[in-house]
């Protein structure tokens, strides 16, 4: 039985009691460029898709150089350590430096919002050779980007570059920053395979145009799709972020047999969602988990996982009312991921949403998504928080780490009163 790369998938899914040919996945999406077909159209059913769940290597850290550079600020100081701190290490470390370009003329608007680079290492740093009096700086860190296969553009008609702190604080200027700006990367992923696959009639139209060499028929063959899970009860969770993006490239008869296809589709460049994602899929398959704390021996991306795919299934009806009392469960937050985790099950119990990220925590707190405020939450084992949600850099996250602080903070604003234990 074929199974997603890397996965394992098969075992896990036959312990769920699939049959060999059940459709496991629904696609729902664009087919063509004509927009002809809506975000919301069923193009196919599928017993697997091969390539849309591979775990990748880490993120490599990227190399930057500030050409022509008159740093300021904390930029300067540490220049004047180096190299007694160290350069390349976390003693010549910077933090989050946003490239800017310079303040426009009061009749002009912004014509670039910037570039804003994380986790910014001071490498070293020598006279300029194109800039009198100016010096060239070479970092590494990582370029902000949702997909780290984004391509990252360069503004026209920016004389030079303003650099900024995490905290807005002047970093200095530079004549241009090289490393940074770079054309979209090739797919990571070259191709992916609907095994076992119905299509509908969008996607048999995209089929019917493969082979021909045309301008239109590659058209016809671009498709975007939506991946949802078909669950024991026969109905379909849209997986946030499982989406088959690319050109359909081929198809035959598949080895599930029953007139069923396995289609290839060449990918757009895009990441694919971490093999452990299907492992949390099947606790969903029955129904929503029935045990509080599954998600506790998940890595923090799969706990951020685990919030995403609660947050695809939930059905809350209705707030309960104010002042009703939640307990949050506080042995596994060791990082901030497990912190949603914990409240989404404390306010709607086990598998239950309540935020994914700061936004769509006080999004949750306005209400909606199953309580109303005020409330009061008590919040056993604190102290595991306490002793991880702390000041500092959280490198997964390229940002200042969120501590147990902000979140009480947040409570506070939105009038939750919190009972630590």
């Amino acid at each position: 039985m074929t199974t997603p790369a890397g996965s394992g998938a098969g075992s896990v899914w036959q312990q769920q009691g699939y049959a060999p040919a059940n459709p496991r996945w629904l696609l729902r999406g664009d087919v063509g460029l004509d927009g002809t077909y809506g975000d919301e159209v069923l193009l196919a059913r599928c017993v697997e898709i091969d390539g849309l769940f591979v775990d990748l290597p880490p993120r490599a850290r990227e190399r930057f150089t500030l050409v022509g550079c008159v740093p300021d600020g904390a930029l300067a100081d540490l220049l004047d350590r180096v190299p007694a701190e160290a350069p390349g290490t976390d003693r010549s470390w910077l933090g989050n430096v946003a490239i800017t370009e310079p303040p426009p003329s009061p009749d002009r608007s912004p014509s670039w919002m910037g570039e804003d680079l994380g986790d910014v290492v001071v490498l070293g740093h020598r006279p300029s050779r194109t800039v009198p009096e100016a010096v060239d700086i070479d970092l590494d860190g990582f370029v902000h980007v949702y997909d780290r296969t984004d391509a990252v553009v360069r503004p026209g008609d920016v004389p030079g570059f303003v650099l900024l702190g995490g905290d807005q604080t002047a970093y200095g200027t530079c004549r241009d920053v090289g490393g940074v700006f770079r054309a979209q990367a090739p797919p990571l992923v070259p191709r992916v395979r609907l095994l076992g696959c119905r299509p509908q009639a969008p996607l048999l139209a995209a089929l019917d145009a493969v082979g021909q060499a045309t301008t239109a028929s590659l058209r016809r063959r671009r498709i975007r799709a939506e991946a949802h899970t078909i669950t024991a009860d026969g109905s379909a969770h849209r997986v946030i972020d499982a989406v088959v993006s690319g050109t359909v490239g081929s198809a035959e008869p598949s080895r599930f047999g029953g007139g069923l296809l396995d289609v290839t589709v060449d990918s757009d460049p895009r990441e694919p969602l971490p093999v452990g994602v299907l492992d949390i899929l099947t606790h969903w398959h029955h129904g929503p988990p029935v045990q509080k704390n599954m998600w506790s021996d998940h890595c923090r991306e799969l706990r951020h996982q685990w919030v995403m795919v609660a947050l695809a299934h939930q059905s809350v009806a209705r707030d309960r009312p104010a002042g009703t009392t939640y307990d949050l469960d506080g042995r596994y937050v060791t990082d901030i991921e497990g912190f949603y985790c914990a409240l989404g099950e404390a306010i709607n119990g086990p598998g239950g949403y309540f935020g994914c990220n700061l936004d769509a925590f006080v999004d949750c707190l306005r209400g909606s998504f199953g309580a109303s405020t005020p409330f009061r939450l008590v919040w056993h084992d604190s102290a595991v928080a306490r002793d991880h949600l702390v000041a500092g850099y959280d490198r997964r996250r390229l940002a200042p780490a969120v501590t147990v602080e902000c979140l009480l903070g947040i409570f506070a604003d939105h009038d939750v009163e919190i009972d630590l234990r």
